[in-house]
């Protein structure tokens, strides 16, 4: 039986395996060049696509030219009947944005086997679940050629028409480009459960998506594996853990980018909810028709303002708000900015809040577990200032001082205080008033300084006589 050249391509590549341990193999990396990705320079980057795109534009077949497994549902036309040679695409576990894909070369009445790259970390023979299956792929028979998904699909438009909004992979590396600044780098805050973590990603995330345990044994070498994580697979497991299912790139531009930062910052489902409730689409914490007709007409600026608001009311009911709230609040602050500035471009400018100042590379380290809001606060940047009447730390240096300095200074002005007050109730009633005061002042003055998040400006007052 004649093999499709695609195929005799990928038996070449058979037994290739990944190389333990700190070493690389060449030929996967090739595979990553041979898609466009050559700054790869890691087989520990997931690499199915990676493979079948390889033996595709070696063949003479235009491959999608992603990383992603599922960008070849959009590849060729789907065919009913699965034949040798062709592309099987597969879900794996329940997170629709993952998945797996290569060549069919058997099948039996309940399995579908593969000949594929980054099974058991190497290219063989495998069999999957036809119940896995979510569309078998061939080529054009028109010759057309089949482009990439990342550079054609909602790339140069919205649903409302505003020609200036950014190519998909334009604005999804924007969009990554502001959350690595919200995230930083390399942490292990005692508070954050979510332990060692680098550019946001956990050590539990990146050892999953390598395929390993954490475990006693294993826990420092991974450390040492994370500290040195590849941008490329930085890239990849935001792209497939919170922008795709999230569902980013069919919005406008300026609303992707704050959905973006909240799927990270807050979590997939928490996130999409705050997204519903602030387009007025049904808050059911899962995007559908609805849900994406909404925020392609929302207004922009007052859907934006009204998503920030969702997100820093949902910091304040955190019980990690004491610790990491300035830092939360900041990053919300820093999110809306640069949204504006995505508005700014389009013709519609979005206003900071009143008395908001931004910073834009706080360094904070947020945890994402699941849904869950936690984060590591490392900036230092300056918050936003307050008048100084506004200061319970002042108001009770005031109140101490009055009542343990006047006694004493207010004789040497003309003002005694303490000899009325020694004739009238006595000297020990006195002491005591002046003892209760300095202990009042003192409570006050460090509950405000607990409770501080503003620096101290000057306010100008009015009177008028």
């Amino acid at each position: 039986m004649q093999h499709p050249d695609w195929l005799v391509w990928a038996w070449r590549e058979f037994g290739v395996h990944e190389v333990a341990g700190s070493g690389n193999n060449s030929r996967i990396l090739e595979m990553f060049e041979a898609v466009g990705h050559a700054a790869i320079k890691d087989d520990d980057v997931a690499w199915c696509a990676a493979f079948l795109g390889a033996c595709l534009e070696r063949s003479g077949q235009a491959s999608t030219k992603s990383l992603r497994a599922r960008s070849y549902l959009s590849w060729g036309a789907p065919i009913e009947e699965p034949r040798s040679g062709a592309i099987a695409v597969l879900s794996r576990g329940s997170n629709p944005a993952l998945g797996h894909v290569g060549f069919i070369v058997g099948l039996s009445d309940a399995h579908v086997f593969l000949l594929g790259g980054n099974q058991s970390d190497s290219v063989n023979v495998a069999a999957f679940e036809k119940s896995r299956v979510l569309s078998y792929r061939w080529p054009l028979d028109d010759g057309v050629p089949v482009g990439s998904i990342d550079s054609n699909s909602n790339s140069n438009s919205n649903s409302d028409g505003e020609a200036s909004q950014p190519a998909e992979a334009d604005l999804f590396a924007l969009a990554l480009r502001h959350v690595l600044e919200m995230e930083g780098g390399y942490s292990d805050d005692p508070y954050d459960p979510g332990g060692p973590t680098n550019k946001g990603i956990t050590l539990a995330v990146f050892a999953r998506w390598i395929g390993e345990a954490v475990t006693a044994e294993s826990r420092n070498r991974l450390v040492v594996r994370l500290k040195r994580i590849p941008d490329a697979m930085v890239r990849e497991i935001y792209r497939t853990r919170y922008w795709e299912p999230a569902d980013c790139a069919r919005m406008p531009a300026p609303l992707a980018l704050m959905h973006f930062d909240a799927a990270v910052n807050h979590g997939l489902t928490a996130a999409i909810r705050m997204l519903q409730e602030a387009v007025g689409a049904n808050v059911d914490g899962e995007i559908g028709q609805q849900t994406r007709r909404k925020a392609a007409g929302a207004k922009s600026v007052e859907t934006l303002m009204k998503y920030a608001e969702l997100r820093r009311e949902r910091y304040r009911t955190l019980k990690h708000f004491w610790r990491f709230g300035r830092g939360w609040l900041r990053r919300v602050d820093a999110t809306l900015a640069r949204s504006g500035e995505l508005l700014n471009v389009q013709g519609s400018p979005v206003r900071t809040p009143v008395g908001a100042r931004i910073e834009r590379n706080v360094g904070e380290t947020e945890r994402n577990r699941g849904n869950t809001d936690m984060m590591n606060e490392n900036s230092q940047a300056t918050p936003a200032a307050k008048w100084w009447g506004e200061s319970m730390t002042i108001w009770g240096v005031i109140v101490t001082a009055a009542a343990t300095v006047l006694p004493v200074v207010g004789p040497l002005i003309g003002f005694d205080i303490t000899a009325e007050m020694v004739k009238q109730i006595g000297q020990q009633l006195t002491e005591a008033i002046q003892a209760l005061g300095g202990v009042i002042g003192t409570l006050v003055a460090i509950y405000g300084r607990m409770r501080a998040t503003q620096p101290i400006t000057r306010k100008s007052v009015a009177v008028k006589l």
